[in-house]
């Protein structure tokens, strides 16, 4: 047997204490979006069939990791989880919503309450905005900007999406002003159509919000697509530091802006000011064991698709499943198999890692590496020289931004 990076108690550990269990609600959109995670510019997803996830199976998922929640290695009294709703459009499944929740809420938990959210591109949204408010849903709505901006955004006969959503946005805003100040945000995309200033001043004046900006999905990328995702990928440093009020910009957006979360890492690794729980302050921070930055199994979520295979989130390959659920066969989670395939993958790269200056702070997943399986690289590795500007830009930065420095320290919680 190789090394052993994490064990089998560390999996269940982790679905112990779960934060977040996200339902892909359903594969069907009624949108055409170039740039998709399961578009046609990617590969490394289940083919799109229209499906709706079975309730019966997210209800057996539901009662099994009740189990788990109820047992001796539940670290607290009461913790919040959150249920989120993804897809595809999971305003389209609708009904499998309501009744997840109605499971949840009618099911005694001693220890467990309940934070429901969902990701939407609004187009339903005017149909159900009373059930979502009336459960103070945390709601996610993905628009890129102004029209221009949000063009890539297109229905299926290619035309604009942009107008039904604002109108069904406002929509919500004017019935329901308060749940739409506390309760809703918005997720922008960057591209080739947009800008990080142009972003952050459509949602700042219109809605008096700052958004999530998310990068274009680097992996899984089809060979004859990647001309294409080239020429439409921005990079978020890069477009910020090109916005005419770049220091301002940043200021507002504070932790959501790509430069302070690569600041926050940075003095959350080296501060030396850190501690995780009371042994690290009393006996000095452990060492850092894990090669990359992976999370652990499930250590921030559990993402479920639509055809009921069971991943650590929806960011990485469908291919890259731990398990699954069926209403055939029940939950199919083998905890050490999960953890022995984890301990594989870090073998690979260990070596690498082992060598990396910036090791410590690594942000890097493992199953975000290009040829995983064989030979994987990591394009994030430091070597003294890289590490030592690396370390200035940090520096320096907080040299120039006491303020953000302050703020960080104060307000920033790191789980």
């Amino acid at each position: 047997m190789g090394k052993i990076y994490i064990s089998e108690e560390d999996v269940r550990y982790q679905l112990s204490n779960l934060k977040q269990l996200t339902f892909e609600v359903t594969d069907a959109c009624n949108l055409n979006c170039r740039y998709c995670t399961y578009g046609d510019w990617y590969d490394d997803y289940d083919r799109r069939e229209n499906k709706k996830m079975s309730l019966s199976a997210a209800t057996l998922l539901i009662d099994y990791l009740a189990s788990l929640w109820e047992s001796s290695q539940n670290m607290s009294a009461l913790r919040n989880v959150y249920i989120s709703f993804y897809g595809g459009e999971p305003l389209l499944n609708m009904s499998f919503i309501e009744s997840v929740v109605e499971y949840l809420e009618n099911k005694k938990f001693k220890n467990r309450s309940f934070t429901f959210n969902m990701t939407t591109n609004a187009l339903a949204l005017h149909r159900y905005m009373d059930y979502l408010a009336e459960h103070q849903f945390e709601l996610l709505i993905s628009l890129d900007g102004n029209e221009t901006n949000n063009s890539y955004r297109v229905n299926k006969q290619g035309a604009s999406a942009y107008h039904g959503i604002i109108k069904n946005v406002e929509a919500l805003r004017k019935k329901y002003p308060d749940y739409f100040e506390q309760k809703v945000n918005f997720n922008a995309v960057l591209h080739n159509r947009n800008s990080i200033e142009e972003i952050y001043s459509f949602f700042k004046s219109q809605y008096n919000k700052i958004p999530i900006i998310g990068e274009l999905n680097n992996m899984g990328i089809r060979a004859d697509k990647v001309a294409a995702f080239r020429e439409a990928y921005r990079n978020k440093h890069d477009s910020l530091r090109q916005s005419e009020h770049y220091e301002a910009i940043e200021q507002d957006m504070f932790i959501r802006s790509a430069t302070v979360q690569s600041v926050t890492n940075f003095l959350h690794r080296y501060s030396g000011h850190v501690y995780h729980d009371y042994v690290d302050l009393l006996l000095g921070r452990r060492e850092k064991l894990i090669p990359t930055g992976t999370c652990l199994p499930f250590g921030k979520k559990m993402f479920v698709s639509v055809n009921g295979k069971i991943l650590p989130c929806e960011r990485i390959g469908q291919h890259f499943a731990l398990g699954s659920v069926t209403e055939k066969s029940g939950v199919e989670l083998d905890l050490k198999a999960i953890a022995d395939r984890y301990n594989a993958c870090f073998a690979k790269i260990d070596k690498q890692c082992n060598k990396c200056h910036n090791y410590p702070a690594c942000i890097q997943c493992v199953f975000n590496l290009h040829d995983l399986e064989n030979n994987p690289v990591c394009h994030g590795f430091m070597n003294e020289q890289r590490f030592a500007a690396y370390k200035t830009r940090q520096m320096d930065f907080l040299r120039k931004n006491p303020g953000l420095y302050h703020r960080i320290m104060e307000e920033v919680i790191v789980e």
